[in-house]
């Protein structure tokens, strides 16, 4: 009755800062509904997983203001970049590959094949994708390089956080974002250098002269890279990228993820000089120090001794900073480690584990990453040099001629994929008195069931084609009509169906 009474006695009050207030007779307390952002700082660790890292980013780092450099030579009229996204012409050049509009396919394949190629990193090593080899990660890496070369390692960094304005402090966050403003420019370059002719690109750009078009694009570009790998940091990884949630479906007992070794580890605590360790582990201490070492290195900012998190990238820095301790204190490594939940059930029954490579999943995604490519590369293999599209008119369905016969029209384009101009001969098969028409073609004599089309080299020819057929062979409404495309020089061949409508026969 008395909680009652106090309890209606309170007043529930909503503050600016979206928090609650709760007034009365009992105790006033402030619930924040919001969790402010703490500034991580990362600390620089020397280990294995930070000389992977680092060979890893500078490998793609390369390859990714280089490509568009690469020069490759496709004949006269063509773009000399290897890799190109021509979105004037439009095509996607890839060295040797062209692939058109009409064949998107090959890119939705592409990007079906990368996905299960995630899968099954996923599957055999977590979020080992996000830690060594995700774009957002790697241009995060070379940010937080920049902020420790202006202003110290995480100590220092933290230390100048709390004191005031200085001249000294205002230059070295200048020098940090004049570094950042210069890294964002060479790579917007570099992302819009895969979309248009990359010397020309910086030409016009350094004379001031580019498009509107390449220079919104541009600025886009570096204010994104700016912002997301300067200031959003780890908040992309934690809350807008959705891949730490999808990885959990993916994720097995046997998948190796950073883990702490809890029955290692536990209890512990700090431990002092004049302790040995003998005397700690008759106290109930385990090997882990709490030095936070693990949370200070990680770029996330979590503290992976608390259990398996979603947020982990898997970028092992947490393992080479507990080694570092380890080291220092004379005991074995890998008290944080890659390891499996499999494993470390297993060891805890007193058993040997085995680590299982091939598991199901596993089994599933290598295969269909091996049936989709295969059948990629099997199509890529053996798609034409020509390709042609038909469309019938709609309206009118026909039309009846002066002497009873019937007419259909349709749009037909010729795509030539290749760097020469063709010549190509039309036929119709499915209905053997069919005569073609091509507006704006000269009618060879006597070659009415024919007819000669030319498409120029990397182009698409639109033809308007007629097709009459005598009142006497329009046997049903609708008659089932082949289109055959022949290369005069090459004899390569392409055909596409369609339909002859008219009135049937009464």
């Amino acid at each position: 009755m008395l909680r009652a009474n106090v309890e209606s006695q309170i007043r529930r009050i909503d503050m600016p800062d979206g928090s609650i207030v709760q007034q009365g007779s009992a105790q006033p307390a402030k619930v924040p509904l919001y969790e402010s952002h703490k500034t991580i700082h990362p600390k620089s660790v020397k280990g294995l997983y930070r000389r992977l890292k680092t060979v890893t980013f500078s490998v793609l780092l390369v390859l990714f203001f280089i490509a568009p450099w690469i020069r490759w030579e496709r004949g006269p009229d063509a773009p000399a970049q290897a890799v190109l996204f021509d979105l004037t012409a439009p095509r996607f050049f890839l060295f040797w590959i062209e692939i058109w509009p009409q064949e998107i396919y090959y890119l939705t394949g592409i990007l079906i094949v990368s996905a299960l190629g995630l899968f099954l990193a996923t599957a055999l090593a977590g979020r080992v994708w996000c830690g060594f080899a995700c774009p957002h990660t790697v241009w995060t890496d070379l940010f937080v390089w920049i902020e420790r070369v202006f202003e110290g390692d995480r100590a220092e960094r933290i230390r100048m956080e709390k004191q005031p304005w200085t001249a000294r402090k205002i230059l070295r966050k200048a020098g940090k974002h004049a570094g950042w403003m210069a890294l964002s420019l060479v790579t917007g370059f570099g992302f819009l250098a895969y979309f248009t002719d990359a010397p020309a690109l910086l030409r016009d750009l350094a004379t001031f002269q580019a498009s509107y078009e390449a220079t919104s694009f541009f600025a886009i570009f570096v204010g994104m890279t700016y912002i997301m790998a300067g200031w959003t940091r780890e908040q992309m990884c934690m809350y807008m990228c959705p891949w730490p949630r999808i990885q959990t479906a993916m994720l097995d007992e046997h998948s190796l993820v950073v883990t702490y070794q809890a029955d290692r580890g536990d209890n512990r605590g700090p431990k002092r000089k004049s302790q040995s360790w003998d005397e700690r582990r008759a106290q109930g201490f385990g090997d882990c120090i709490d030095c936070g070492q693990c949370v200070q290195v990680c770029p996330i900012g979590i503290d992976v001794r608390t259990g398996e998190q979603a947020d982990c990238i898997n970028c092992g820095l947490c393992v080479d900073a507990c080694d570092t301790i380890m080291i220092q204190q004379g005991l074995p490594t890998r008290l944080i480690a890659f390891d499996s939940l499999a494993a470390q059930d297993t060891r805890a029954s007193g058993k040997t584990y085995q680590w299982r490579l091939i598991r199901p999943r596993v089994i599933v995604y290598a295969l269909l990453m091996l049936v989709i490519g295969g059948a990629m590369a099997w199509s890529f293999a053996l798609r034409p040099s020509l390709n042609i599209t038909v469309l019938r008119d709609r309206a009118p369905l026909f039309v009846t001629l002066s002497d009873g016969s019937i007419r259909n029209a349709y749009t037909f384009k010729v795509a030539n994929k290749t760097r020469q101009n063709r010549s190509y001969t039309l036929s119709v098969a499915g209905l053997s008195a069919a005569d073609i028409k091509v507006v704006g073609e000269t009618e060879a004599e006597g070659a009415a069931h024919t007819a000669t089309l030319s498409a120029g080299a990397d182009s698409v020819a639109t033809y308007r084609v007629y097709v009459t057929v005598p009142r006497g062979e329009v046997t049903a409404a609708s008659l089932p009509l082949t289109f055959q495309l022949s290369d005069t020089a090459t004899a390569e061949k392409n055909s596409r169906d369609s339909v002859f409508l008219g009135p049937a026969n009464q």
